[in-house]
């Protein structure tokens, strides 16, 4: 495919974007791959502005379950913009929103809207804070929670040791209150809490992780944090972003029957507006300004427009429940057909699949954690990603993202997908 449209425009754009995008993986430059600028998109479709078509699995990194362009989000949406796209005031829909997040979510009782899922993290951290009056917090290798100071951490030199800034302008002082464990680690977060009794206000982690690839907790390992945070007067928090209303209705905390003291949303909310959420129980949540003295403001928090299609698009997930069943149902055909080729082609791999997430990592080690994914071959990776956007796939362009498959993906384009893998993976032999 040629991208010779895409190519001038990200000349342009270096001129007056830093590295030419607002957002890094949008380069594709981890891939040594053409930057693509979009023109419109339908169904599981894209467009680029040099009118190649792609089969999409970014889906705007979660939002669009339904599709591109689905006419349920499309129509009446004029209406709704001639009567004001911004007031600086209550609408409505907000109510209207909360009150759907909140029935269907274990133990929601209360949500501030934000406008993005880096101040919905950022903000429920600071709430926990206040709450408990504790500064020092636990979070995981591998999950990323935006990218707000105290949250752009690497573990330290051992399990006992605060984490280190991973980003310049991140000040040591900010990031000396993260604590940084390992992913499915129960043994390293007892560790931590026992060297640090009485001064963790919070655990924040991904449930099923999506910026490692997709790699889910274990059960065990979420009921045992959920029991030390009971223990030691610890706020669970739950990071939905990527899984929340996606990996079933009622998230991830539905999925495992394990109830957060908070959870973060973002993405589907906004049925891919600019968006975010964080909730959690009422007494928590009534530490929030104006009812207490935790300040959190956002000029444009509750957009009309996002509160308007974050309803009509949890209004629909709620009335049509079989939605969820059928994307487990094509993560799974797509899961098993590529793991006949890979058995076939005698290649290292694990593929991690929950509902309509899916990771194919390069790598015969089990994955639980960070260091395992560390293991993949990202040479292996980056020839396939090429192979797959050169003949009209598009996938994240780094190993370490899902694919997001959609309502308007059929069969016939996944198995259009599984014969483009296929040649893509035969090219690496």
């Amino acid at each position: 495919m040629k991208h010779t449209a895409s190519l001038a425009l990200f000349r342009e754009a270096c001129e007056v974007m830093p590295g030419g995008v607002n957002s890094p993986v949008r380069s594709f430059s981890s891939a040594h791959a053409d930057c693509l600028f979009a023109k419109h998109a339908y169904g599981s479709h894209v467009v680029d502005v040099d009118d190649n078509t792609y089969l999409d699995y970014i889906g705007s990194w979660g939002p669009m379950i339904l599709g591109h362009a689905h006419p349920l989000l499309c129509e009446h949406l004029e209406e709704v913009i001639q009567k004001g796209i911004s007031f600086g005031l209550c609408t409505p829909q907000e109510v209207e929103l909360a009150e759907l997040m909140i029935d269907a979510y274990p133990g929601l009782a209360m949500v501030r809207m934000v406008n993005s899922g880096t101040e919905a993290t950022m903000s429920a951290i600071r709430a926990a804070r206040g709450f408990t009056g504790r500064d020092k917090i636990i979070k995981f290798e591998g999950c990323y929670h935006g990218h707000s100071d105290g949250l752009l951490v690497k573990s330290g030199s051992g399990a006992l040791t605060f984490g280190t800034p991973t980003s310049p302008g991140v000040p040591a002082d900010v990031v000396k209150h993260t604590l940084v464990c390992s992913y499915n680690d129960l043994a390293g977060v007892k560790r931590v809490i026992e060297a640090n009794e009485g001064e963790i206000a919070a655990i924040i982690l991904e449930p099923i992780a999506g910026n490692m690839g997709v790699v889910k907790a274990e059960p065990a390992f979420l009921q045992g944090l959920r029991t030390l945070c009971d223990g030691h007067g610890i706020v669970l928090i739950f990071d939905e972003v990527i899984s929340g209303f996606r990996i079933r209705y009622g998230g991830a905390a539905e999925f495992y029957g394990i109830v957060p003291d908070m959870a973060c949303f973002g993405k589907i909310i906004g049925a891919g507006l600019p968006v975010g959420a964080y909730g959690g129980r009422a007494d928590i949540m009534k530490s929030v300004s104006p009812s207490g003295p935790v300040y959190q403001a956002g000029t444009l928090s509750g957009n009309p427009l996002a509160m308007h299609l974050g309803c009509r698009l949890l209004r629909y997930l709620k009335e049509h429940p079989k939605i969820y069943t059928e994307l487990e149902e094509k993560g799974a055909y797509l899961k098993a057909g590529l793991q006949a080729i890979l058995n076939q082609l005698r290649l290292p791999y694990q593929i991690h699949q929950v509902g309509s997430l899916l990771t194919l990592f390069f790598t015969e080690r089990e994955i639980r954690s960070f260091a395992d994914v560390q293991t993949c071959d990202v040479n292996l990776f980056e020839r396939y990603f090429r192979y797959l956007y050169d003949h009209g796939i598009l996938i994240a362009p780094s190993p370490y993202e899902a694919m997001f498959l959609s309502a308007a993906h059929t069969y016939e384009e996944l198995d259009e997908t599984l014969l483009m893998m296929q040649r893509a993976l035969e090219q690496l032999l």
